[in-house]
């Protein structure tokens, strides 16, 4: 199996641009610090600010399009909840396949635009639509064998994760998948200490100043919240989910496998 080198944030970025802009969003440090959010200026340059940021974003991906796979039933509908802009559905196409129905959700219509964009791009024949939806508030998920939600719950408010995933599930076929990759914080104050020194070790490897790094921190503060790994146990077992297993780990990011 081929690991995705974190000193490489170009690996196999697979029906993507050839040419991605650079993550500089924070370099500025005397700008005003406001909440983070997924506007024009970061869906231009998402594409490479998610490769640097997130350790072995790549193999996520591939584990999502194995996982995916033996779960997609043609004639059903496959959901990527927070698309951003279509990575992973791209990366679907080839592998799942073409009677599911591929169904991208997102808040952002700028991200929007561009999987549209993206997936045009492929000329594939597979039916695929991108949808604006707040999941906050709507009930998206019908006839579903596949949900994805990589690096998406952790944007859900706390107040609404239970009624969201509730929503989900009832929209999920029996034996269908959900498969979510998260940050996490951890009980233990040492090792949360150590585990995000090391995540920013990664992310200043990958060429991103401390100023950089700290004032991104600072605009995420309210936005992405985090829950420790039993939560999301805890949550997912009491929406009904019956198999749940963590199938990925790297210091304080996770991957979730739970099946109806």
């Amino acid at each position: 199996m081929k690991e995705m080198d974190d000193t490489d944030p170009t690996a196999d970025r697979v029906g993507e641009e050839s040419s991605v802009l650079h993550d500089q969003l924070f370099a500025e440090s005397n700008a005003a610090i406001e909440d983070f959010r997924f506007d024009e200026a970061t869906a231009s340059v998402f594409d490479d600010m998610v490769y640097r940021s997130v350790p072995f974003y790549d193999e996520m991906q591939r584990m999502t399009e194995e996982i995916a796979a033996d779960f997609a039933v043609p004639g059903t509908n496959l959901f990527d909840l927070g698309c951003a802009t279509g990575t992973t559905l791209l990366r679907l196409d080839a592998a799942i396949d073409p009677g599911v129905h591929f169904i991208g959700v997102d808040n952002s219509l700028e991200m929007l635009e561009k999987g549209r964009q993206k997936f045009l791009a492929r000329k594939s024949a597979r039916r695929c639509e991108f949808m604006a939806a707040d999941l906050h508030r709507e009930r998206i998920v019908e006839d579903a064998s596949v949900v994805i939600m990589i690096l998406t719950l952790q944007f859900i408010r706390p107040l609404h994760r239970t009624r969201m995933l509730q929503s989900l599930i009832a929209g999920m076929n029996e034996q269908a998948c959900l498969i979510i990759f998260e940050k996490v914080t951890l009980n233990d104050s040492l090792f949360n200490r150590l585990f995000i020194r090391y995540y920013y070790n990664m992310k200043k490897r990958q060429g991103y100043s401390d100023v950089e790094i700290t004032r991104k921190r600072e605009a995420l503060e309210n936005v992405l919240i985090p829950y420790r790994p039993e939560e999301n146990h805890e949550l997912l077992t009491s929406v009904g989910f019956t198999h749940i297993e963590e199938f990925f780990r790297w210091y304080n990011f996770t991957g979730i496998l739970a099946v109806k």
